[in-house]
């Protein structure tokens, strides 16, 4: 307390407030959860196993419009070896519409993705082939037919008159010669096979494998449509990429056009002794910097029309352009609240994790399978039917005789495997951690969803900002240069002023034609986060059909700088210190 404070004023002699323990306070506080109903379940919205809806966007094209025919892609394993082939022929003016329905028929990573669905759709075949009985045909050593021949020959080391050879006198087959040796010849010709049949009745795999199998179709289908959106947004961006280039080059080639104006202008009032070396100086310094802005411009250019053309899959010897004006394309009208609950709903990302929960708990049980008794029905089925004899002691076989068997059975089998060391219980618990796994990567996938859509929605905003003050800056701006440009003529101001504005106006331009590309990829970065298409497209701007006429005195031919080496240029700007 200061000094000379009265007990309950401040130093001002206010009265203090009555002090209150904080307990109380939090007692008496209101719970700011209170009243708030709990979030629902994404199973239960979405189902324990959704399925994949195509409908949800419109679909791919499959075929080329009559206009866009002679630009289908070429072979998948085609490969350029000529400079010729690759040689730019064509340079091909493309709108959005058409850009994009060439990123679908002729995307090699659509048509990856496509026959990655249909891998799927056949694992799943052949999970569901698990139902059915297996018929298995085999044929025996005989072949179906066959042929075999040959002699026999034993040595018993045993005189002819033995007793034991009295008693197989009966048997001629089995008579030793006199030197205690048998032999005999075999010639037979013949056929067998055999037929199995095998059906397992309780198969505890069977359902969980092809819950897995059928989940992984899904996921195969969500993975195209996602693909789909992801290439039709890389598509529109690099198109609009590719408006700024253009509309970048143009404004380059004014002012590289100015700047030679004011060049050629500066050098005849040189002449006429009414400007100086300095200000000549000045005008060529300019020149130099518009045309190096210029020169990137153009690499900017050739770049975007390079990406335009790999997504594309346009032959090899065609360039591609954009034909549609850099504008704005429209309007979002839904609010942030509903873009994210969009996105929620919108999204197969957040489905393939629900699917992934659904494909772990199947193979879990899966696993346990393997503990758990087979029951099996099968039956069998032999025939064999052969000509000739064997072992016969004489040279001659009867290939006349015929022996022929043909047998059946019907059994049941079972299978089950009591102990395996807690293997099977193991791979269990580990799928099951990781449907547990799946279920906090859910929370993740739907955090950054949201964080993605509130920077989209944010940058739309602030682009739609920037396009305002870009917009008041290059009308400012060209209304500054014109009057500077008036005001050098009068000789009122200076050279430095003029060259001043001209960058001013170049520089309003090209942030305006930016803030325009950032807009529209903004607009359509959130179409695609978003599914929604809730757009109010522009009023289309009426344009004279032909452009206004062009000043003969700013008629100047825009030309690149020639290309030296690095070296020329080294030796040319090269300055001697001195001494």
């Amino acid at each position: 307390m200061a000094e000379g404070q009265a007990p309950g004023l401040d130093w001002l002699g206010n009265p203090l407030p009555a002090s209150t323990d904080v307990l109380d306070e939090l007692e008496d506080s209101v719970d700011p959860m209170a009243g708030r109903t709990p979030l629902p379940n994404a199973i239960k919205e979405k189902g324990p196993r959704p399925k994949s809806d195509p409908t949800v966007l419109p679909p791919a094209a499959t075929t080329l419009s009559p206009d866009l025919d002679e630009l289908a892609a070429p072979a998948p394993l085609a490969l350029p070896d000529q400079p010729a082939q690759v040689r730019p022929e064509e340079l091909r003016p493309l709108t959005l519409t058409q850009a994009v329905e060439l990123m679908e028929v002729n995307s090699p990573l659509l048509e990856a993705v496509k026959i990655q669905v249909e891998e799927a759709q056949s694992k799943l075949r052949a999970a569901l082939s698990a139902w059915y009985p297996q018929l298995t045909f085999t044929t025996s050593q005989l072949k179906f037919p066959g042929r075999s021949w040959g002699t026999s020959y034993q040595n018993f080391n045993k005189p002819k008159n033995s007793k034991k050879q009295e008693k197989k006198a009966e048997d001629q087959s089995l008579k030793l010669d006199q030197y205690g040796e048998w032999w005999g010849t075999t010639q037979t010709y013949g056929a067998s096979a055999n037929l199995n049949f095998d059906w397992k009745l309780l198969d505890p795999k069977r359902v969980p494998d092809i819950a897995a199998a059928r989940d992984e179709f899904e996921k195969a289908k969500n993975n195209y449509l996602i693909t789909l959106r992801d290439l039709r947004l890389q598509t529109a961006e690099i198109y609009f990429n590719l408006q700024k280039a253009d509309s970048n080059v143009e404004v380059g080639k004014t002012s590289v056009q100015a700047s030679s104006v004011n060049l050629r202008d500066t050098r005849a009032r040189l002449q006429a002794g009414v400007a100086t070396k300095l200000d000549v100086l000045q005008a060529e310094t300019q020149l130099a910097r518009d045309q190096d802005l210029l020169t990137g411009y153009l690499r900017d250019q050739t770049v975007r029309q390079a990406n335009l053309r790999r997504y594309t899959n346009l032959p090899e010897n065609v360039v591609p352009s954009a034909s549609d004006r850099n504008d704005v394309r429209g309007v979002w009208l839904p609010s942030l609240q509903e873009s994210i609950i969009g996105a929620f709903d919108y999204r197969e990302e957040l489905a393939n994790i629900i699917l992934d929960i659904s494909i772990a708990n199947s193979r879990a049980n899966s696993f346990l399978g393997d503990v758990q008794p087979f029951v099996s029905i099968a039956g069998d089925a032999s025939w064999a039917k052969q000509f000739g004899q064997t072992g016969v002691r004489t040279d001659f076989v009867n290939m006349g005789m015929v022996r022929e068997n043909l047998d059946q059975s019907v059994y049941m089998g079972v299978t089950w495997k009591i102990f395996d060391g807690g293997r099977a219980a193991a791979l269990s618990r580990e799928q099951k951690q990781k449907a547990k796994e799946n279920q906090y990567r859910f929370a993740e996938e739907r955090n950054r969803l949201r964080d993605l859509v509130e920077t989209y929605f944010a940058d739309l905003q602030k682009n739609a900002r920037s396009l305002i003050a870009t917009s008041r800056e290059v009308l400012s701006s060209r209304e500054a240069y014109r009057l500077a440009v008036l005001r050098y003529q009068a000789g009122v101001d200076s050279q430095r002023n003029v060259i001043d504005n001209q960058r001013d106006v170049t520089t309003a331009e090209t942030d305006y034609n930016n803030r325009i590309a950032d807009y529209n990829i903004a607009l359509a970065q959130l179409r695609r986060a978003t599914g929604l298409d809730q757009i109010v497209s522009c009023p289309a701007v009426d344009l004279p059909d032909s452009p206004p006429p062009e000043s003969e005195l700013i008629k100047i031919p825009v030309t690149s700088p020639p290309i030296n080496t690095p070296c020329d240029v080294q030796r040319a700007t090269f300055v001697p210190t001195a001494d």
